[in-house]
């Protein structure tokens, strides 16, 4: 899907003409399941890539301003939702923009971030997910039953036969499969990587 400038420009002046006349931009690094753009300095506008992410969109609107009375670092929020138009088929959001860097050598201490990362984790964790969303197709099962990717699994070992230890993954897969989860259902972050500030689903 070819999701530009000019077509952010087109929603935000059908929608909400009030922020018209903010300079919209693509954010840098973007992310998969989105494109995301900047909506003036201080928001921040995200389009589901595909159809397969349009159920993120309700549920953060959900429980991301959930999420931000419970935590102590800040993490955006949802300021309005968009509707589906000729020109994009898709529910969106605009949300907060916070500014930030983007983790590298050259700007962060291993050894403290780690152990910051792993305190925010641990109190996302912490807080009561007993009535948050299910791990399910909103999120692809992430945090849920592996069993979900057996066959696919399967299918990579057969393709990756000539270059990798295949018994070895089997091994490990296998492993993996015969864990569960016998807790109560927690929060946890669906994809800590670059780029990525939105929360993700229980187990």
């Amino acid at each position: 899907m070819n999701l530009n400038v000019a077509v952010v420009k087109q929603l935000i002046a059908e929608q909400f003409p009030q922020w018209k006349s903010q300079e919209i931009k693509p954010v840098q690094r973007s992310g998969h399941d989105n494109r995301t753009f900047h909506l003036g300095d201080e928001m921040a506008i995200r389009m589901p890539s595909g159809k397969a992410y349009v159920p993120q969109v309700e549920k953060e609107a959900k429980w991301l301003p959930f999420l931000a009375k419970k935590l102590s670092l800040p993490i955006t929020e949802p300021i309005a939702q968009g509707e589906p138009a000729e020109a994009y088929p898709y529910v969106w959001s605009v949300n907060k923009w916070l500014d930030g860097e983007t983790v590298q050598a050259s700007n962060v201490n291993w050894n403290v971030f780690a152990k910051e990362l792993a305190c925010f984790l641990k109190e996302l964790e912490s807080i009561d997910a007993s009535t948050g969303p299910a791990a399910g197709t909103h999120n692809f099962y992430r945090g849920g039953d592996l069993a979900v990717y057996e066959k696919e699994t399967k299918q990579a070992l057969f393709e990756l036969k000539e270059q990798v230890d295949t018994d070895a993954c089997a091994l490990m897969w296998k492993q993996a499969r015969a864990t569960k989860w016998n807790k109560q259902p927690v929060w946890v972050h669906g994809d800590v990587a670059q780029g990525i500030y939105l929360f993700e689903m229980v187990i």
